[in-house]
């Protein structure tokens, strides 16, 4: 497996707005689809690339990052979603691995990159626990319930 870590272009567009997910997994995040155009100034959608989109999440570099970390140099990761008819083929994983470097080239100033996950989705908590995210202890408010608080050393 191959994939890159892209911004996104109007050439990945029509793929994006094809993709699904089942309503159990749809609730934890944003399609790209559903996502505001434009986004707000520092959020950077990035697409996962495999010869074609499969999955897609924003990081942002902006004020809502202090609600996440005392981090001065940090990014928030959100909405990260891989497309249903591509699951299981090791993409997230592979995303999540080549995020570390996309960030140190792209944002070379950045030391830290945190996300909430929802208490209940323990699929994603394990997916990122198993990938060198580490839950802070904190805990905040979510839109469907608590979210736990990770972090990623850069």
């Amino acid at each position: 497996m191959n994939i890159t870590l892209e911004y996104r272009n109007d050439a990945h567009r029509p793929i994006l707005d094809t993709f699904t997910l089942p309503t159990d997994q749809e609730k934890y995040t944003t399609l790209p689809k559903d996502m505001d155009d434009p986004l707000p100034k520092g959020v950077y959608p990035i697409v996962v690339v495999e010869s074609k989109p499969v999955g897609m999440f924003l990081l942002h570099d902006n004020e809502r990052v202090a609600s996440y970390t005392t981090e001065s140099h940090a990014l928030l990761f959100s909405a990260f979603a891989i497309n249903y008819e591509d699951q299981g083929n090791g993409y997230a994983k592979a995303a999540l691995q080549e995020l570390p470097k996309f960030v140190r080239q792209q944002f070379p100033h950045i030391r830290e990159v945190v996300l909430s996950v929802n208490l209940k989705n323990d699929a994603a908590f394990t997916l990122y626990a198993t990938n060198g995210w580490v839950d802070t202890g904190r805990r905040i408010g979510g839109p469907i319930g608590e979210q736990r608080i990770l972090s990623l050393s850069i």
